[in-house]
């Protein structure tokens, strides 16, 4: 069965957000969709584009898969029901659990509900801080930069983001 890699970025700014990210990843683990080879340290990150909200909480994890992309999907949205998350609401709004595919492999895709490389990882601290936290050296399959070299050139100083000393 092939393994395929993906890169996930999650996140979470409603309730008991930690415990939250880490029953997800959990039940990730426990669903067989994925298998979890690494994780960046958690983040306290300021709300982007709908800013009227809690401040989030962050992370990256790199994952094994046998699933397509679409599969995976899939599986993350049944996982983020069973944490809480409700059906569509303001978007970019507050969310008790969002799982994000952000990159798969080399691929580049586009379908009605997924795009991938995901398409604004670059202009996100919240999702390139972690990332570099796992491995600065990771290439944007498209860009075809670091994601260390994305995150230096990301100058918005409004996306505030800081490690939360739990891990």
């Amino acid at each position: 069965m092939p393994t395929h890699r993906a890169v996930l970025s999650i996140g979470s700014n409603i309730g008991d957000t930690l415990a939250h990210l880490r029953r997800g990843l959990s039940l990730l683990e426990l669903s067989g969709a994925a298998r979890i080879v690494a994780r960046s340290r958690f983040f306290r990150t300021r709300p982007v584009d709908f800013v009227d909200q809690d401040w989030f909480v962050n992370a990256a994890v790199v994952v094994q898969t046998a699933l397509p992309p679409r599969a995976l999907l899939t599986a993350l949205k049944a996982i983020e029901r069973q944490v809480g998350r409700g059906q569509k609401g303001v978007r970019f709004g507050p969310r008790v659990l969002d799982m994000d595919i952000v990159l798969y492999d080399d691929l580049a895709m586009e379908s009605d509900d997924l795009i991938i490389p995901h398409p604004r990882m670059h202009k996100r601290r919240f999702v390139l801080m972690p990332i570099c936290d796992i491995d600065p050296n990771m290439v944007h399959p498209l860009l075809h930069k670091r994601m260390g070299v994305l995150l230096t050139e990301l100058l918005d100083p409004a996306q505030e983001v800081e490690p939360i000393a739990c891990g």
